[in-house]
This record gives structure tokens, sequence and C-alpha cells, in this order.
């Protein structure tokens, strides 16, 4: 039996998309019990809605809370897990029957399950389970410190009391989920066990696909998709685009910001370029339309949407901080570059446009598929055992 719990609703977004994937597995392997989130699957009996308290939405929107990314990340998390850890002994009560709880576990997302971790030992479960998205927070605090260092915009989720819970549920978790080799061994330099980690895939969803055919036209489309603040290198990413010794190009951000000072320095290149523009919502038909994706970050653990554009059909250039990096090839389906290194990202979108890689087919590698095709044995053993 498996509880499962995160504070991003089922399938949206990239953290939702891989809970989502946790839920269906579980629930392929049949030991999925209740999984609590802000929005479930529709029509899920499995799935518990863990609805947002109004007080709070009115504290981030009305108080100086509003300027803090930081402070917001703890707030909406620390209340989420409060609230599910109350519900396990409460909507789920015969939980307290200690015969229901032979080898069962609990599986939470970093940062949002220390209060369920703690209320699901003094019930007596089996197995504490936490999902890591990002790297070891040591190395998020160092990535996102240069980001800052770099760019005096702040914008960091990250304080000293969420690196603190953090830290708290790797101690307690029995086990830990890592979904690339990059966050792997950011656990191993960090002190964690291997024994302790287990290596999992994640899979893209099967709607991002390429186009039947790419737009023709002079103008060099670039796209990055993605939250626009300075840790994800927004900044390092404008000044690059700015300096492309190319006559006809043009700049999308896919997605929104999340502090006043981002948003400030954003207006500020929006009216100095014309080219240059916001555009927040479904990324598919921008990523069908582009000739490169480019995902700047500092630290990511994944990074779902580069591997979108990848299954798309669009050649990705990233950096040595992004767990994704594994999947491309250099010169197939995109580079790698330095992290932070403006100049590596500037020759590679002039190989780019000088030599395209954008194509009508998959640019996911072998090893994407390889993956994909054992998650999806594993799941379709479950179902019928």
């Amino acid at each position: 039996m498996r509880i499962l719990t995160c504070n991003s609703p089922y399938g949206r977004g990239g953290l939702g998309q891989h809970f989502a994937q946790l839920v269906e597995e579980s629930r392929s392997e049949g030991t999925l019990r209740t999984y609590y989130t802000p929005g479930p699957r529709t029509n899920d009996v499995k799935g518990r809605q863990v609805s947002r308290h109004k007080w709070l939405d009115l504290l981030v929107r009305y108080t100086p809370v509003r300027w803090s990314l930081s402070w917001q990340t703890l707030l909406y998390s620390d209340v989420f897990d409060r609230h599910v850890a109350g519900l396990l002994t409460g909507a789920d009560a015969s939980l307290a029957d200690a015969s229901l709880l032979a080898g069962a576990s609990l599986m939470g997302f970093s940062g949002e399950c220390l209060h369920c971790f703690n209320r699901a030992e003094r019930l007596g479960f089996d197995t504490l389970e936490l999902v890591s998205p990002t790297s070891h927070v040591s190395n998020v605090k160092r990535q996102h410190a240069e980001s800052m260092n770099r760019h005096d915009l702040g914008g960091s989720w990250l304080s000293e009391t969420i690196q603190r819970k953090m830290l708290q549920e790797y101690e307690k978790a029995d086990l830990i989920y890592v979904h690339t080799n990059y966050t792997r061994r950011s656990f191993l330099e960090a002190g964690i066990p291997g024994t302790k980690l287990r290596r999992t895939h994640l899979l893209v969803h099967p709607r991002f696909q390429p186009p039947p055919e790419r737009p023709d036209g002079d103008t060099f489309h670039i796209v990055y998709v993605g939250r626009v603040d300075v840790t994800k290198g927004i900044p390092l990413l404008l000044e690059a685009y700015d300096r492309l010794p190319i006559k006809n190009k043009r700049l999308t951000l896919v997605g929104g910001w999340s502090t006043r000072s981002m948003r400030k320095y954003i207006e500020k290149w929006l009216a100095r370029d014309l080219n240059i523009r916001v555009a927040p919502g479904d990324p598919l038909e921008t990523l069908q339309k582009a000739h490169a994706l480019v995902h700047p970050t500092y630290e990511d653990g994944f990074g779902y949407a580069p591997m979108e554009a990848l299954a798309a059909g669009l050649p990705v250039i990233a950096t040595q901080d992004t767990g994704m990096k594994e999947y491309i090839r250099e010169g197939e389906n995109g580079y790698v570059v330095p992290t932070g290194d403006q100049d590596a990202v500037v020759d590679r979108l002039v190989e780019l446009y000088r030599a395209p890689l954008a194509t009508t087919r998959s640019l996911l590698p072998d090893a994407y598929w390889k993956e994909r095709d054992a998650c999806s044995a594993a799941m379709d053993a479950g179902s019928t055992a």
C-alpha cells in the first residue's frame, strides 16, 4: 500500500507531470491506496483534493510576502504538508489500525512532506519514500547563489528554513528517488549513501510531437520555456540573444515571472526590442515553430521543457547543471554548455543558425526510448498481475 502526496495538481506543470507518473505507476502495480493533491485526476476515487486555504492566498497577495518567492514557497508547501499530515489520521482514520500498515509506504516530494513523514512514523508506516525533483539542496543553494551574484535580481525559492526542512527529510527517508545521473551524483557528493538512492526515469507526455513541416522564413526563432527568473538563467539568455550577430532574430519566453524585480527587468527588454515577447501558456505550438530552445538554468534536476522540445523535433542548448543533459548528443540534437557561459550560448546559437537541427522527427535519443519502453512494460506487468 502506498499513499502519495504532492502540492502540485495532477499532471500540471513539471512537478504535476512527475507526480502523475508516480501515481499511475503505483496504480498499475496495485499499490496505490490514496494520493493527496490540490487537483486530483477527474473522477478518480483514489484522489483526495487538498483545498488551498483562502487566508493564505490573501496573505500572499496583500502583504509583503508577495515580494518574496522564498516566503511564498515556504508558506504554501508547509501549510499543505501540515494539512495532509492531519488527513492521515482524519479522512484516513483506518490507518490507525496497525494491521493495515504492514508494508505501507508514504511517498512525498522534498520540501513539502516533513510533517507527513513525522505523522507516518508515529502511525507505524513501514517505508518513507522521498522524491527529489532537484539535485541535493546544498548544490541548489550553491548554484542559486552563483546566479544571484551575477545578476542582482533575487528570485530564489530556497531559504534557510526550506533547506533545513529538506535536510531533515533526507535524513528521515528510507529511500530517495532521483531521476538523472546529475541529481544522483549531487546526493553522493553530499554524503548520502548510494544504497538509499533509487534511480528512475521520467517520461515526456506523448502530445509533444514534431510538426508535419517546419516553417520557412529568414527569422531565426529562439524559445525558452519555464519559470522566468534569475536562477533559470534568463538574464544570461537575454544578453546572449542581444549579442547574436544575426540580423533577423526573435526570442519567445514561454512562462511567467514570480518577482517584481524580474517583471521590471523583462519589461525593459520588451520595450527595447520588439522581437522579444513573453507568451505564457501551452508551449507546444511555439516549440513546433521555433529553431532552437535554450535552457540556460543554473540548476535543474531534470528539465521537462527541454525534453519536450526534443520530442517536438527542436534542438536544445542546455547547461551542465541540468539533469536532461544526458539526453543531448552533441551536434545531433543540441549542445551542452558550461553553466553561466554567455559566450558559449552565443557560439552554439550561431552554430544552429548556420547548421539547423530542427526537424520533423523526434530528437529524443535512443536511450530515452529504451527507458520509456521499460517503464511501460513495468506498468503493463503491474496492471495485469
